[in-house]
């Protein structure tokens, strides 16, 4: 079965723009057209869409999906383990610097009353502090 754009939108639970998006970044491969001159897709393309969608999900850029797709069209184990494994990595730093971020928060709110004038809040006092 080949879809129209809006089939495939639908099909993938995705936006016609997003499609026409990941095509003109080369996500998606341009369909054919058929004789009427209308695009049509491919059986692959919903499967593929879910591919990025999924991707995208778990933190993976556009420029290293497509460095995936690329792999997964022909590529070796170890370059698509080490894509992944450096979006581990990218995540964990951002985790602690979210969980150093909420450490100084709590400590922030947890100091400040939260009743009386602006001046000497332990907040506003943080935030000016230039260390």
């Amino acid at each position: 079965m080949a879809y129209s754009i809006g089939q495939l939108a639908r099909a993938a639970d995705t936006g016609v723009e997003t499609i026409r998006y990941y095509e003109r970044r080369g996500l998606m491969p341009e369909p054919p057209r058929a004789a009427s001159g209308y695009r049509r897709y491919p059986d692959d393309a919903a499967q593929r869409l879910h591919f990025i969608r999924r991707a995208k999900r778990l933190g993976f850029t556009l420029d290293e999906i497509s460095a995936l797709l690329q792999l997964q069209a022909g590529g070796q184990r170890a370059d698509i383990k080490a894509i992944a494994e450096a979006k581990l990595e990218e995540i964990e730093t951002r985790l602690d610097d979210l969980q150093r971020m909420r450490a100084t928060l709590q400590d922030m709110t947890q100091r400040c009353s939260g009743h009386g004038p602006v001046e000497g809040c332990p907040i506003i006092e943080t935030l000016n502090d230039n260390d």
